[in-house]
């Protein structure tokens, strides 16, 4: 793919300006802004969710795993004297 370089981007802003005109082009850049900066806040808190339930997920597996399973409970003799 070719590079635009300076003079595609002059043209670009100048094609902008005949569509647009003056007066909404700063509110297209707002728009396009706000845009962008909710996107990246609702990626952010997907991938804060996700780590959440990855960290979630690994503190479950530590308390399974220190866990004693019933092969390694040992039970108690039972005491036969009479009280």
């Amino acid at each position: 793919m070719p590079n635009i370089g300076a003079p595609g981007y002059i043209l670009l802003i100048i094609l902008a300006l005949l569509l647009f005109g003056p007066n909404k082009l700063p509110e297209l850049g707002r728009a396009v802004g706000r845009t962008f900066r909710e996107f990246k806040n609702g990626a952010r808190d997907i991938l804060s969710e996700d780590e959440r339930t990855e960290r979630k997920g690994a503190k479950d597996s530590v308390v399974q795993a220190t866990q004693p399973t019933p092969s390694e409970v040992q039970t108690q003799p039972e005491d036969k004297r009479l009280p």
